[in-house]
């Protein structure tokens, strides 16, 4: 006799939600074409735990140095052909806002990356007292973007709030700006 474990309705949300996930990027696929996206931000944002959550990965256990000042110089290595930019933001980081606005200016006059979407994932607003969008907004400046299609998404990477509905966006936004025939 072969006794089987119940799906446990956490297994079947992750299951859904993954396969979401998978149709979602799948959709940057079009006719043999790939959109390439490049996630960036300042280190402690929240990218690597991002990516684990929409991989369905444990995220307790995320170490991550991928954006401290002194490794920023070798983004540069990875902006070739990039069709969109995810920036991820701490929402809970009010004391390196203005850090964060240089960077993404920064970003945003380089060459390679001129033209991408540019999607702010507004990560950890879930933590209590955390920044708004309406902060963000003004804290990096963006009515003064006008070389990028732009937005805002607030989301959390532990449970992976708006995780989904923003690769969403970046996929439709690239999408429509690459392949308009």
């Amino acid at each position: 006799m072969i006794l089987q474990k119940p799906i446990q309705k956490t297994t079947l949300t992750s299951f859904v939600k993954q396969t979401r996930m998978l149709s979602v990027l799948r959709k940057a696929r079009l006719k043999d074409k790939e959109i390439r996206i490049l996630m960036l931000g300042l280190d402690n944002a929240g990218k690597t735990t991002i990516v684990k959550q929409i991989m369905n990965e444990d995220v307790t256990t995320v170490r991550d140095v991928g954006g401290q000042k002194t490794l920023r110089s070798y983004w540069r290595n990875y902006f070739e052909k990039t069709d969109a930019l995810i920036w991820v933001v701490d929402a809970t980081d009010r004391l390196r806002i203005n850090d964060c606005r240089e960077e993404l200016a920064g970003l945003l006059l380089e060459e390679r990356l001129m033209g991408a979407s540019l999607l702010i994932f507004l990560n950890k607003t879930d933590v209590e007292g955390c920044m708004a969008v309406s902060d963000i907004h003004e804290g990096l400046q963006l009515d003064m973007i006008k070389t990028h299609e732009w937005t805002v998404f607030p989301c959390s990477a532990i449970t992976g709030k708006n995780l989904i509905g923003g690769l969403e966006w970046v996929v439709r936004s690239a999408r429509d700006r690459l392949f308009l025939y």
